[in-house]
């Protein structure tokens, strides 16, 4: 797209030059920014309504701070595109989430104006908090800010960042973008007219002053003025809250009124110790599809905007997350004990159906994993049967509740681990890569991975029938496109699958890189086996196979180390098998965004890399 056909934006290469603009430029500059966003992410795709909400924020923030000198810290990340517009990255945005392209989220190796790498919600407290410590002990006059929306301040990182701020008391600002639930009914002008008395020098110097005077006098006549301010306050904004944890509480205003928002920060931002600024805004500001279903309008694939609608393909493939929709609905119409539970997740994890046929039975307990975790676990002690619709990424905040509260205890959960796998545009803070590592360890797990639709099914009913804890992971998006039969089997516990015999070579297939396995197979004449379980393993297969073969190759789609094939290395050592090995899967490094079909090529775990490695160690190679 031509950027000067927005004139004003044209001109803002880095924030140094949005600060050269008068006040009157920003609202228009707002529009263009909307405008430009609108069209190139038309052409790219990405995540959309939130980012639409942030505009105005974006740019009173860096008109009014010091950036990079200055820290702003954005949460999660899924509004950070005007930001990125902002700082030098407008004429990249079109190939962000793409390989080689502009990352999804802030990253500290991209810009330096991005202060903090995010991808997982509500650590900005945090990390702002941290940064505003260190300021402290540098002795700098650095600023520091975290945006954190009202989704992920219902995680306890929040909480607990806010706990620790109060009693601090360093010099930061947190803005609670609130753009979602109802704490903020009463937006207007009275709020807007408080929002400015509470912010000014003239209040603040007067509450001070009030202090110094109140120290001097009883007790009592001090409790009962900041009684009477805390009441006020309580009465036309939700800050009491915030104010009992230690923090000057301020809003809640409209956060798409630029002449407000940067009137009301020019003034708090000098403020000493921690503050709050409440901030109303709308997902999809400015198109008004989003503006009316903004869980649709999250992410938008490219050509959004078109005005031609492609009506969707009849008999659509189902993914692996329409499976588990499917299957929950199906074992809770016959188990009234089966409830649903998910950390913020059920569009993702395709719990819709069920959350409308089972409304007493679905719980969603918000941005928690942790918390999902151990209510599950609370659950199974009552004599219920939670299932855990969780993504692999997610859990990893969940670990210490899986081992000490579930495991631990032998506690029949449930866990349906969707996008283990690699999950492309959303890049390494999103993809599934590590969780047979860091599940494989724990005592008392059951782990399995389906190689197909129908896999996936008859595990998840498999998990289900357990007396204690299990894990079934499933990769995002399609499977081979195996026939799916409705009738629930279980599978016998621990057992692979011998699905091809060959020569020499023997391939040992975990989850989803069964099809790659198989077509590496046939070019190589080797016997394939699809292991189906993780823990336990079939140590009988194992040591049937070794016995049969000259080289023994373990492929799955997570990290070597601690993986798959080293839970297969383990168990041949104690049989005391000693044969050639090779242990595919992704390598020890963090991988960046891009499609998946590239990113597994690149891994050398696509069918081609995967013969060449085998034909390679064949070689001596």
């Amino acid at each position: 797209m031509d950027i000067n056909k927005f004139p004003i934006l044209s001109q803002i290469n880095l924030p140094a030059d949005l600060r050269k603009l008068s006040l009157e430029q920003l609202t228009p500059l707002a529009d263009e920014l909307r405008e430009y966003m609108l069209q190139e992410l038309n052409v790219c795709g990405g995540h959309f309504g939130s980012n639409l909400g942030t505009v105005e924020l974006a740019i009173a923030l860096h008109y009014l701070y010091d950036t990079p000198h200055d820290n702003i810290v954005w949460d999660v990340g899924h509004q950070a595109y005007p930001h990125k517009i902002l700082t030098g990255r407008k004429e990249r945005l079109s190939t962000i989430r793409q390989t080689k392209g502009l990352a999804p989220f802030p990253s500290r190796e991209e810009s330096e104006y991005d202060a903090f790498g995010v991808g997982h919600s509500s650590t900005s407290i945090g990390a702002a908090l941290g940064m505003a410590m260190a300021s402290e002990l540098n002795n700098d006059d650095k600023r520091n800010v975290a945006v954190i929306g009202d989704g992920a301040l219902t995680a306890g990182m929040a909480f607990e960042a806010l706990n620790h701020a109060g009693g601090m008391r360093p010099n930061m600002l947190v803005i609670l973008n609130d753009n979602d639930m109802s704490i903020s009914n009463n937006v207007g002008a009275l709020n807007n007219y408080f929002a400015r008395i509470w912010s000014s020098n003239l209040y603040t110097n007067i509450r001070e002053g009030s202090k110094r005077v109140l120290d001097k006098m009883p007790a009592a006549w001090g409790d009962f003025m900041r009684r009477t301010e805390e009441y006020m306050k309580g009465m036309v904004a939700p800050g009491v809250f915030f104010e009992e944890l230690g923090f000057y509480y301020v809003g809640p205003i409209d956060g798409h009124d630029l002449p407000l928002l940067v009137d009301i920060l020019s003034k708090i931002r000098t403020h000493k110790g921690p503050r709050i600024l409440h901030i109303v805004t709308k997902k999809g500001k400015g198109y008004a599809p989003a503006v009316k279903d903004p869980i649709k309008y999250h992410a938008v694939k490219p050509g959004f905007l078109n005005p031609e609608i492609k009506p969707e393909a009849k008999n659509k493939p189902l993914t692996y997350s329409n499976i588990f929709g499917q299957w929950l609905c199906d074992i809770a119409a016959q188990d009234e004990r089966v409830v649903g539970v998910t950390p913020a997740m059920k569009e993702g994890s395709d719990l819709v159906d069920f959350a409308l046929k089972y409304p007493k039975r679905y719980v969603d307990v918000g941005i928690a994993e942790q918390h999902a975790v151990t209510v599950a676990a609370g659950m199974a002690c009552e004599g219920l049967k939670p299932i855990v619709a969780i993504y692999s990424s997610f859990l990893q905040r969940g670990y210490d509740q899986l081992i000490h509260d579930v495991a631990l205890q032998k506690l029949p959960v449930v866990f349906a681990i969707d996008r283990a796998s690699l999950v492309g545009g959303d890049g390494c803070t999103h993809h599934g890569m590590f969780d047979l590592s860091f599940l494989r360890c724990v005592p008392n797990l059951i782990i399995m991975a389906p190689a197909n639709e129908n896999e996936a099914r008859q595990m998840l009913y498999t998990a289900y029938l357990q007396d204690g804890p299990t894990a079934v992971r499933y990769p995002r998006g399609t499977g081979p496109g195996v026939a799916i039969e409705e009738k629930m089997q279980a599978l016998p516990l621990g057992k692979a699958q011998l699905c091809r015999a060959g020569e020499e070579v023997v391939i040992l297939a975990f989850g989803s890189m069964l099809a790659t396995a198989l077509t590496v197979g046939e070019a190589l004449n080797a016997t394939v086996v699809n292991m189906r379980f993780i823990k336990p393993l079939d140590v009988q297969m194992l040591t049937e196979v070794a016995g049969n073969h000259k080289l023994l190759v373990t492929l799955e789609e997570n990290v070597v180390a601690g993986g798959a094939g080293s839970g297969v290395n383990e168990a041949l050592a104690a049989a005391q098998i000693c044969m050639p090995i090779l242990n595919l899967g992704l390598p020890d490094q963090f991988i960046e965004h891009g499609s998946p079909t590239q990113l597994l090529a690149d891994c050398f775990l696509d069918a081609a890399g995967v013969q060449q490695s085998i034909e390679n160690r064949l070689r001596g190679a």
